[in-house]
């Protein structure tokens, strides 16, 4: 973005002043700069309630109609006369291709969810729960509706009744509006501060605009530097586990949305009752997404959003495990609004834990990471579940291994962040029993100041040299 004190444009030999107008925040900035609302902060309200808007609606048209392939599971098995694992391959390509590439759903869920991220930072999971609720209420709908359009249309009807529907993703675009935060762009003289600049383009850089060509002259090695920056979260040991717990979680919920129908007509359920489970799973994932989001929110809860995180998802966990013993209508609605919610529960949270751990400015790039990460556990795992049905007959080993997964998945977080917490109070302990030896070493000709933490190495050794000095 070019921001910049006085700047000077060449033309014909000569150099003259560029316009320069008074910015938001009383400072002086050249014409060129793009007309985005620079902030301070995330505003927390105004147009990011229709940012919000737009991602609900976003999130209707893509990740609800996903779920609805369920639905078309049995139509697509009994057409192409395939197996389980084959014709689990349709829905794992378009989750997998919507969190991995640059194409299709990608283009429209992954920015709309950083988008919130943006425009929130108090009320970040309130909003984030509106916005997510709209996976719960697009499943509400169209779940019934495609089991209607399918008996009427058949299956290839009813997809192309979907496909005019997903033309309002165009819609949802147009509300995106950019926002400039404050740390998200620097000054000229802010950035000339950085070390990576070298002096000879520091001496050059403050002869001209950022908004001059000339610009391009910053060296390759600049350039590596802002880049880095922008992805130096993932070498933070937080987002690792998080990363590595992502992984689990991932592979533990997608199967269930592809064999939740499939399963309930195996044992005996019909086909508007199957429909109806999916309908009752969207429907109540939508008070886990607004509940969840609004009870994080809270001062209370807002320090262990990460517990929270965790709860929801070893829940979903326990939920996949006690599956194989349902078997009848009456004992599946208790599960469908289970899940459901817990379900609901922890997408809400995903954007709010990441940003948590890696920051509002990194939250776009992190989200990216992660919303990656969910792509080959969805490209895997329902053809690995299809894969155990036709070998054992039975959705037991599958329903088993999505539960245990998931289980793992909260755990090894909550492992985590237990050590972590467990660190920090051991690194405070010894940080207070430093600074009382202080005080004696400041008696003698020499003196020790100690200011930031110390690790185990550097406690032992101040000990040995207390004791030395104490025995002279």
């Amino acid at each position: 973005m070019c921001q910049a004190a006085p700047a000077r444009t060449r033309q014909a030999g000569r150099t003259r002043p560029l316009p320069l107008r008074r910015g938001e925040e009383g400072g002086i900035t050249p014409a060129c700069t793009m007309a985005s609302p620079r902030h301070a902060g995330p505003p927390d309200g105004g147009w990011g309630w229709m940012i919000v808007a737009g991602c609900f609606l976003v999130t209707i048209c893509t990740r609800a109609v996903t779920r609805c392939i369920s639905i078309f599971f049995v139509e697509f098995q009994a057409y192409f006369g395939q197996d389980y694992a084959r014709t689990a391959w349709i829905h794992s390509i378009v989750d997998c291709a919507t969190m991995l590439c640059g194409l299709g759903f990608a283009l429209c869920y992954s920015p709309a969810i950083a988008m919130v991220g943006k425009y929130f930072n108090k009320r970040k999971a309130l909003a984030y729960g509106i916005a997510m609720s709209g996976s719960g209420i697009g499943t509400f709908i169209l779940a019934p509706v495609v089991q209607l359009l399918i008996e009427q249309f058949s299956w290839r009807g009813a997809l192309l009744i979907l496909g005019g529907f997903v033309l309002n993703l165009c819609v949802c675009g147009a509300l995106m509006r950019p926002i400039a935060l404050k740390e998200d762009r620097k000054t000229a003289s802010e950035f000339l501060e950085q070390d990576y600049v070298p002096e000879a383009q520091k001496r050059d850089l403050k002869q001209m605009s950022i908004c001059s060509p000339l610009i391009k002259v910053w060296s390759h090695e600049c350039l590596c530097y802002c880049s880095w920056k922008e992805y130096d979260f993932l070498l933070m040991p937080g987002f690792m586990v998080l990363a590595v717990s992502v992984l689990f979680m991932a592979y533990g919920c997608s199967p269930l949305f592809v064999y939740l129908v499939p399963y309930a007509l195996s044992v005996g359920v019909s086909h508007h009752q199957a429909a109806f489970l999916m309908s009752i799973l969207g429907v109540i994932d939508i008070i886990g997404n607004i509940t969840f989001g609004w009870l994080t929110d809270r001062r209370c809860l807002k320090k262990h959003r990460h517990f929270c995180y965790l709860f929801a998802v070893g829940m979903d966990g326990l939920c996949c495990l006690f599956l194989p013993v349902l078997r009848n209508f009456p004992l599946l609605v208790p599960f469908s609004f289970t899940f459901g919610y817990f379900d609901g529960a922890y997408v809400t949270l995903i954007p709010v834990v990441t940003a948590d751990v890696v920051g509002t400015s990194s939250l776009s790039s992190a989200l990216g990471v992660v919303y990656f990460l969910h792509a080959i556990p969805y490209l895997l795992s329902p053809p690995v579940a299809g894969w155990l049905v036709d070998t054992t007959g039975s959705y037991t080993a599958s329903f088993l291994l999505c539960g245990f997964s998931m289980i793992f998945s909260s755990t090894l977080l909550c492992f985590a962040r237990l050590a972590k917490k467990i660190k920090r109070t051991h690194l405070r302990s010894l940080t207070n029993d430093t600074g009382t030896k202080q005080h004696v070493w400041t008696n003698g000709a020499i003196a020790y100041s100690v200011t930031a933490e110390l690790d185990q190495k550097d406690v032992e050794f101040l000990a040995v040299d207390t004791n030395s000095y104490s025995n002279r």
